[in-house]
């Protein structure tokens, strides 16, 4: 199946995609990825249930917004505010997603209480205490072309829901794999590796 015959029938932007106890790529292997844009020319989205060794306040210092002497006088939501693996594509890349209450220009709405920024603004507003309510950072991002996760979708490789805010940003990242996969009614013992057709 080419993928201008697997057009999508309904967009995925804002929801989760769970990958399948039979994920070959190891790279997504119980993986919660969050999709940005689904669109017919193609998706993107980040992993959200992966964290990274460096902290918010190593990257502000790296990037000059912050000295190195003042990182430890951030306010303590940026002092928090999660690093994570977004995905294997560009992963010197960074993206904050964060809740609707905060916008500037270069903001992708996502979702009504959802927004994508991806400039410096948000990093030093942040760092100011003027920056949204919620808030993550990511690294890197998870890309597909045109019918490519239609197709893996098709083939069992992965689970799609609707995405809520609370889960998106959690605290306990380490469990929302199956968190979000208990939302849904899932029980991860009777999930089979091979796709099936009726």
């Amino acid at each position: 199946m080419t993928g201008r015959t697997m057009a999508i029938t309904q967009s995925l932007q804002n929801h989760f995609l769970l990958a399948m106890p039979g994920m070959e790529d190891e790279r997504f292997a119980r993986t919660v990825v969050y999709l940005c844009a689904h669109t017919e020319e193609g998706s993107m989205g980040l992993i959200v249930n992966r964290t990274q060794q460096l902290r918010f306040s190593d990257i502000l210092v790296d990037l000059g917004i912050v000295a190195r002497e003042d990182a430890i006088k951030l306010p303590e939501k940026a002092l928090k505010l999660p690093v994570l693996h977004g995905g294997p594509v560009e992963q010197s890349r960074g993206f904050v997603l964060h809740t609707g209450d905060y916008h500037v220009e270069t903001s992708l709405r996502v979702a009504d209480d959802v927004c994508l920024t991806a400039t410096f603004d948000i990093l030093r507003d942040i760092s100011s205490g003027r920056g949204p309510a919620k808030a993550l950072m990511a690294l890197g991002y998870a890309g597909w072309a045109a019918g490519q996760l239609e197709a893996e979708i098709a083939e069992n490789g992965w689970l799609a829901c609707p995405a809520t805010p609370e889960l998106l940003f959690t605290d306990r990242i380490d469990t929302l794999y199956d968190r979000v996969m208990a939302s849904m009614g899932v029980d991860l013992s009777r999930l089979s590796s091979a796709s099936g057709h009726a």
